[in-house]
């Protein structure tokens, strides 16, 4: 291990940042090149199959059979004008990854000549093998088929591997029974519901309003480390975090590392895959150090949801890919290094009307204010009603280390909106009803014009709050690194959208009744207003002191992954996705099955990496350095030394014996509470098991392996002694 960890160390110190060639100095110039976008279709397409298929992608128009094939005839051409020799259907299974299989262009025509062939079929549909993905008991071994099926409102692009190029043609993942297996299909559902809810909530306002789009900026946070010294730890390489580790002398406790000066090896490689996803499409336009050392983020502009989705799965493989060049390896883990801050995904979500409008953009107008008041207190009333739903949908064993470490929001639910904002919730909701005026005097008493123009910029921000508003959108904070980002926003689309629903059938059944439109959309909004003021909250997410505010305003604070995951089984989270059709019981159930494996196997994986380190490589070297130190005491001994000069290196011996013995006596307790979990038959059960029983042992094993760590002063210690080393650049 001396050798391998000197080696890395070597290399690392030795390498150079990689040259990088722009194709021009303008990014306008290269910018979706490998897309096929509108451009192309148009140049590769007659006109009326062109607007055929513009139809289809904005309206949903259904694809017949010779509209995909000129597409795929399209496709075919343009993919091969630029080297491609295979397609594939991309999708996003519940493995949390993407998935492709790769068929060739190249056919046998009927007499056995060599041909280049693409039908509409093959791109409208394949078959994946759906027993071999997750599916949550959906698919038995034996019950194979499923499909994968063309998403026309994501465009296909080409993806270079080895010198080949690829079409890779965005798909829905679903199985031959018909329930979704991936995260794309329930994401495209929400989407869809969300315009239909809030379409006629718009009317109220604008009647040309007839389209709302929901956009998505996903900042991403990553860590990159060398790839030798990554390689030379074996828990780093199969869990994505070190499960040992003494904290390094210097952290990130200086703050030092936070926007300062991007190292070359790591500009370099920032450079390149920026290069290779702006090729594709991916608006890249931010890029930074984060807090912690060796962290860095970048960020996009915003983009429609579906495609800012598919975006983000689509960078995080360009970024391992890239990295190989450079010799790095990025760890998308929450929380890769212990003492330092993890890594989260903040999801910037907004919607915009055909029209132009963010809905959730103050405007200067008091009608355009009564409407941003509509569409940002009903999303703060849906997450009121379904803060337990929204934590689950960012649960995960490796956000679990993440969450309320005084870098990440805390696991419990809150909103933030600044002082100014609230000032004007609290105003609004105290402001006594008055007869409905002409003209925007109404606005005007009812304090609404208080707004002020500058309120984009008007607030703080509070970086711990997990759904916070930031000017013009809310920005969901506590989402992990590592994560397919469709599932929470399935899961903000479907409340928002069943929280519109519920307050339209609300104001209309006062409108029905009598009262003006105006004062009945006052009157409703009011009553939410006070209604969930239980979920806003300006202050401190850390303090200990919110934690028993929350307590008593009735707020959950679910701090492990099974317990969220809990939130699945309630009779009111089913008939939310039911009732509107993003999930069917069954498949609602599959999730949460899949969720509870998935935990479960992390644990299983860290436990098993965790015992074979300490057993097999940490306890005996432990013991070589303490055979070495009894050979000290007896040459001490041989030299007539008194007892006064070799008590202190005895000490340090039994010290390590107790070490190793507890160390020893944890692992097998460890590997015995794993037994008896793996015997529970109930996902649920078993899932709480290894939370509770097997992940304690955890800490305990790692206190002691740290302490042997500095008490082993040999360099054959089987791990990276300091941290210092894994943050070189």
């Amino acid at each position: 291990m001396a050798i391998l960890r000197f080696k890395a160390l070597e290399l690392a110190s030795q390498r150079k940042p990689g040259e990088v060639v722009l194709p021009s100095h303008k990014i306008s110039d290269y910018f979706g090149e490998n897309v096929f976008s509108k451009a192309a279709l148009r140049s590769t397409m007659s006109s009326e199959n062109y607007k055929r298929l513009l139809r289809t992608i904005e309206s949903g128009e259904k694809v017949d059979r010779d509209l995909a094939d000129a597409v795929a005839a399209a496709m075919k051409t343009w993919a091969m004008s630029k080297g491609a020799t295979h397609y594939t259907h991309w999708f996003q299974p519940l493995t949390g990854a993407t998935a492709e299989k790769h068929d060739s262009f190249f056919d046998l025509s009927g007499d056995g000549e060599a041909i280049e062939s693409f039908k509409g079929s093959a791109l409208v549909q394949q078959e994946p093998d759906a027993s071999s993905f997750p599916s949550g008991g959906i698919r038995n071994t034996f019950e194979a088929r499923g499909y994968s099926a063309w998403d026309p409102s994501s465009p296909a692009f080409l993806i270079e591997n080895a010198g080949t190029k690829t079409l890779c043609i965005p798909t829905i993942f679903v199985s031959y029974t018909g329930e979704a297996l991936d995260y794309k299909t329930p994401l495209l559902k929400s989407l869809k519901l969300l315009n239909d809810a809030a379409v006629p909530v718009c009317q109220y306002f604008d009647k040309e309003v007839n389209k709302v789009s929901t956009t998505l900026g996903i900042e991403q946070e990553y860590f990159l480390v060398d790839k030798a010294l990554y390689e030379a730890r074996p828990d780093l390489v199969i869990s994505g975090r070190t499960l040992f580790g003494h904290s390094p002398a210097k952290g990130q406790q200086l703050e030092d590392h936070y926007f300062g000066s991007i190292p070359g090896r790591v500009h370099a490689f920032m450079v390149d895959f920026e290069k290779t996803a702006l090729r594709l499409g991916i608006p890249l336009r931010t890029r930074h150090n984060e807090v912690a050392p060796n962290q860095f983020e970048c960020a996009p502009t915003f983009e429609d949801a579906n495609l800012a989705v598919d975006h983000n799965q689509l960078l995080m493989d360009i970024m391992d890919r890239v990295a190989e060049r450079h010799n790095f390896k990025v760890l998308l883990h929450e929380k890769p290094f212990k003492g330092v801050n993890g890594s989260g995904k903040h999801n910037n979500w907004a919607m915009s009307t055909n029209t132009g409008v963010n809905l959730l953009g103050p405007g200067k107008k008091p009608k355009e204010n009564l409407q941003f008041l509509t569409f940002f207190i009903n999303t703060i009333m849906a997450v009121h009603k379904h803060a337990d739903l929204l934590r689950a949908s960012i649960a995960s064993a490796s956000n679990d280390h993440r969450l309320g470490a005084n870098e990440a929001p805390p696991a419990i639910v809150s909103v933030f909106i600044g002082q100014q904002l609230t000032a004007v919730l609290d105003e609004f909701e105290r402001t006594s009803k008055v007869p409905m005026e002409k003209g925007d005097n109404m606005y005007l008493k009812l304090g609404i014009d208080r707004i002020p123009e500058v309120l984009r910029d008007n607030t703080d921000r509070n970086r711990t709050s997990p759904f916070a508003f930031t000017g013009n959108k809310f920005e969901f904070r506590a989402v992990g690194s590592s994560a397919n980002t469709s599932s929470p926003m399935t899961v903000l689309n479907t409340i928002v959208a069943d929280q519109l629903q519920e307050y339209r059938k609300s104001v209309d059944e006062l409108i029905e009744s009598g009262m003006k439109k105006e004062l009945a959309i006052i009157q409703i909004l009011r009553e939410y207003v006070a209604a969930s003021k239980a979920i806003r909250f300006e202050g401190n997410g850390y303090s200990k002191e919110w934690e028993e505010e929350a307590e008593r305003r009735g707020l959950s604070n679910i701090k492990s992954t099974p317990r969220a995951l809990d939130v699945y089984e309630r009779e009111e989270v089913k008939e939310v996705f039911t009732k509107h059709g993003i999930f069917t019981e069954v498949e609602l159930e599959a999730r949460h099955e899949i969720l509870l494996e998935e935990y479960i196997k992390k644990i299983q994986i860290e436990s098993r990496v965790m015992g074979d380190l300490a057993v097999n490589h940490v306890i005996p070297t432990a013991i070589d350095y303490q055979n070495k130190l009894i050979q000290n005491i007896r040459g001490l001994k041989d030299l007539g030394l008194e007892d006064e000069y070799t008590q202190s290196t005895i000490e340090a011996i039994k010290k390590m014996s107790q070490h190793i013995s507890t160390i020893q006596k944890n692992v097998n307790k460890m590997i015995d509470a794993r037994k008896i979990a793996n015997k529970i038959e109930n996902a649920r059960e078993r899932a709480i098991a290894y939370n509770e029983e097997v992940f304690n042992y955890f800490d305990t094993i790692r206190y002691s392996v740290d302490k042997l760590e500095l008490m082993v002063d040999d360099e054959d210690w089987p791990l990276v002694k300091y941290r210092e080393l894994l943050f070189r650049h």
